[in-house]
């Protein structure tokens, strides 16, 4: 998760964010937008990570990332030969590695917290509610 190259500590917590979103984890979804406010993600992204799509704070380097994430945490697995065509103009092949790492990681976290129901420590839900409650998060069972 260490920012050593292009793929920035802060992109890899909205990565992590995109891969909780996609398969319900609020535990990870309030814990990994916390971590991107902590490791320098810009104020206008945290306020529209919802719209990373089409939101001009994102570049469409970054865009191309977090619809990777959203494709590779979906199952079926939907990352298909145009996103990968998408990531190989913008990114090279270490940092599309690097970038499955933190969704596999985040695989792994969100099936283990949202299958726990790992009480949430309040930093993070104050983080998912002033940054994702507007969109309808809340601790759902993490309480």
């Amino acid at each position: 998760m260490k920012n050593e190259g292009r793929v920035t500590s802060a992109l890899k917590r909205m990565i992590a964010w995109v891969s909780s979103n996609a398969t319900g984890c609020r535990y990870c979804q309030a814990h990994a937008i916390r971590a991107a406010e902590r490791y320098g993600a810009e104020q206008e992204q945290l306020d529209h990570i919802w719209e990373y799509s089409t939101h001009a704070a994102f570049s469409e380097a970054e865009r191309v990332a977090l619809d990777f994430s959203l494709a590779a945490s979906q199952l079926p697995n939907a990352v298909d030969d145009a996103l990968k065509q998408r990531l190989y103009n913008h990114w090279n092949e270490g940092e599309i590695v690097e970038m499955l790492g933190v969704i596999s990681l985040f695989g792994y976290l969100n099936r283990w917290n949202d299958s726990m129901g790992t009480s949430i420590e309040n930093g993070a839900v104050e983080s998912g509610e002033h940054y994702l409650g507007k969109h309808g998060w809340n601790k759902g069972k993490h309480l």
